[in-house]
Order: structure tokens, then sequence, then C-alpha cells
């Protein structure tokens, strides 16, 4: 039996960072890598897209190069050094990690395991115990259970990121963060492309009115975004031609395209590791925890995707933390209210806090600040005009309790907008921050004085 302080299984964000973590706490740890270092976000999410949407971004300002002054300026795009330049970048983070473990005395097994009890953990014949437990398995794709969704044709975003040519066409099923970022990115490399959302709106989670503004922008760009659309039906003609056969306003059409991404969300992953041996509570939502991230056997905790609660790489990493943190009675002041997300797509966009639709329905009384990025000087100097700032105010306290911004740079100016929010920044001391000038953070400072 191999014995250790703590198990943790799943080596992603929220698996090796925790483990790290540990091993600075004194900790002898064991960490069960199932598939490759860096988990999902690392191998075939947020850094491999990013990758791409830093391409794309590039391939925009080309286009846009008679802007500048360059004139009878033409490239050539070379896709395999586009995908040969994100596994460069994938691997080298890959490596980084790997160092990082070694150098930490951290037990990596590269095999997958599974539970024989609440106490044991058991992979490629060995069993393995420790004082406590963490699970950190992630999420798989899921797929839409549509006749054809089955089809060799249909891709998920893994597929799609080890693609070897640009779409000639491309159809996207779902308009949340992962396909409208691929939209953008294959747009702006030449693919023509159509998402299908079944929402009123494309990113469900976002401001509505940035979902619009974003939405009127990528179609400008040449997108066919379709919302209030439910596709029923995926096949193939007789030239190889993928059809998708969708219902909108009451009407049934279909749209036909040479490549598809399945892009309809990601589900916990909670099957193959045998939690039906324990005792911890769980369905295909994920893994039930309470606050410090516990499951219902005290010694086990789930953190990340697999618990379901928000589905981001970073969450996974502080939700590691709390866990260790209660594994050692350690107090913290982590606030999961205030969690900044992102969509990379060209205008970016950036979100952190309470929407004004989650107001509405919690009846918070509020106050909102807007400024436009064409009114920005640094914006305007980059060429950049297009964007939002929207900042939200709980009406009573003046705390800053929502930002979400459309525009260059809007994921760091959330990332600006959540410090505030965790500093407690109200309307009247954000107004008395001096804001460097010129740079484009100097929307939230417009959008604060724009509040009546």
């Amino acid at each position: 039996m191999n014995s250790s302080d703590l198990i943790i299984i799943g080596a992603g964000p929220g698996g090796y960072e925790t483990a790290l973590a540990a091993s600075r706490r004194g900790k002898t740890v064991t960490l069960f890598n199932g598939n490759l270092l860096g988990g999902t976000c690392l191998n075939e999410g947020c850094i491999p897209t990013k990758c791409l949407c830093r391409n794309a971004e590039i391939v925009s300002q080309f286009k846009n190069s008679e802007e500048f002054g360059i004139d009878d300026f033409s490239f050539t795009l070379d896709f395999s050094k586009i995908m040969s330049r994100k596994e460069n970048v994938v691997n080298t983070l890959r490596s980084g990690i790997e160092t990082l473990l070694k150098q930490a005395k951290i037990n990596v097994i590269n095999s997958f395991a599974s539970f024989k009890d609440s106490k044991t953990v058991i992979s490629n014949g060995e069993e393995y115990t420790a004082s406590n437990i963490i699970i950190a398995t992630g999420s798989v794709s899921k797929n839409l259970p549509i006749p054809g969704s089955d089809l060799e044709c249909v891709m998920d975003s893994t597929s799609l990121l080890n693609i070897d040519h640009v779409p000639q066409s491309l159809v996207i099923i779902g308009g949340g963060v992962i396909g409208m970022e691929f939209a953008s990115i294959f747009n702006q490399l030449g693919s023509e492309v159509t998402v299908i959302e079944f929402m009123k709106q494309i990113l469900p989670p976002f401001d509505s009115d940035i979902a619009k503004r974003l939405k009127q922008s990528l179609s400008k760009k040449g997108i066919k975004i379709i919302t209030g659309a439910a596709a029923k039906l995926i096949s193939q003609n007789s030239e190889g031609e993928i059809e998708v056969t969708y219902e909108s306003k009451g009407k049934s059409e279909v749209v036909k395209a040479t490549n598809l991404l399945m892009a309809v969300g990601r589900a916990p992953r909670v099957n193959g590791m045998g939690l039906e041996n324990t005792g911890i509570n769980f369905s295909s939502k994920g893994i039930e925890v309470n606050e410090n991230m516990q499951t219902s056997e005290e010694s086990i905790y789930a953190i990340g995707d697999v618990n379901g609660r928000m589905m981001l790489a970073h969450v996974a990493s502080f939700q590691g933390l709390r866990a260790l943190n209660a594994i050692d009675n350690k107090s913290d002041s982590i606030n999961f209210e205030i969690v900044p997300s992102a969509v990379f797509t060209v205008p970016e966009c950036g979100m952190v806090g309470k929407t004004e639709e989650e107001c509405k329905a919690n009846s918070i009384e509020f106050i909102v600040g807007q400024s436009f990025f064409r009114a920005n000087g640094k914006a305007l100097a980059m060429g950049e005009p297009e964007g939002l700032c929207k900042l939200i105010f709980d009406k009573n306290t003046h705390k800053l309790i929502g930002a979400h911004i459309m525009g260059i740079e809007a994921a760091d100016l959330a990332q600006q907008c959540a410090d505030l929010m965790n500093a407690g920044a109200t309307k009247e001391s954000i107004s008395d921050i001096i804001f460097g000038h010129p740079t484009v953070s100097e929307v939230i400072l417009s959008a604060v004085h724009s509040v009546k």
C-alpha cells in the first residue's frame, strides 16, 4: 500500500497547482495524471485557443493595414506554422509544469485512478491511500442528442484544435464562449462561419448589452449568427457536405458547410473513477460539495469543473486552495462571488460580478454607468474604436457590483474591475483614483463619471 498525506486525482490547473501548494506546506502528495499534464485548459482549451486567437488578431490587423498607412500589403497564411506555434507554446508550458512538480518532489503517477473505497485509490493494480483526497478530474465536451450528432464529421473543440487546414466553411452549434471564440478565429483565418444558438442571445451568461454589441460586431465581419434556433438534424449529402437542419421562428431551415463544430458546453467528468464505491453524492451535474469543496465523505474534496459550480481554470485553482485550507483548518478571504471571465473574440469581452438581468431578478437596486471606446484616446490611437464599458453599482451603497466590457484589452479591464470589487470600491472611491493617460483603462473612469 502506497501512502501519502494527500492524493489528488487530475493534473489540470486545479490539480497540479494544489499539489504544489500542498508541497510548499510540507505535505507529501501523490498526483494522478490520467492524460497530459495541464489538463483540458493547457492541452485542449484555454491555451491552444488563445494561441489561435492571437493569430486571428494579427490577421485582422493585416487586413486593415491601409488604415495605418501600409499600402499594397499582401500576405499568405501558412496554417501548418500556426498550428506548430500552438503546439510549441503548449509543450513549453507542459514542460514547465513537469519541472515544477519534480522540484517539489511530488509523486506523479501517469495513469488514471479509481476509488476502491472512500479511503483507497487504485491505479495500474497498485493501491494508494492518504489522509485526504482531492478530486480534480475536470470535464468532457457535451453532445446534443439529435439525429446525426454521432456522425464522424461532428467535431468537438479538441478535434477542431487539431485540424490540419482552415475549413472552407464552418457551422458551429452553440454560441457560448467556446463557439464564439472559434467563430471569431476561423472567420479571421478565412472560413465562412455560421453559428446556431438556441438561446435568444449569444454568450448567455454575459450582460445582454455586451452580447448584442458583440453579435453586431461579428456579423459585420461576415459571421452569420442565428439566435433562437434549435438544431434538429445533422446529415451529409451525396457531395459530402454537412447539412444542419434547424428550427427558427416556427420555420425549418438548412445550413450547409464543409465542417461542423459541436460547442454546446461541457459536463463534469464523474464517470469511470469508481465514485459509486464511496459515499460521495454525485450526479451528471457534478459532485456535490460544500463551501469548503468538501464532499459528503469528510476526507474527500472535489474542485474545478467536476463539481459543476463554475467551469473556469482559475476557479479550479482557488477552489483547490480553499480545499487545502479546509484540510489545514485555515481560514481565507477568497471571494467566489467575484470571478472575472472573458471570451477572446475579436473584439474580446470581459465580465465580473452581476449583470443587470441578475440584479433585476434578485430585486437589487442598481445604477449604471457607461462609456464607449470611441471616446478613448488610446483605443483610437490603436485603431480599436469599437467597444463598450458598462459598470453596475449598488444604488444604496454605491459599491461596484458588476463590470461588463467589450473592446480591446477587455479581459484585463475586467480583472482591474475585479480588483476594485475585492477592495470594496465605490463610485466615489474610484473617482478619486488617478488613472494613467492615455490608457484604455480610462474607459472605467469615464463610465464612473457617467453614472447619474
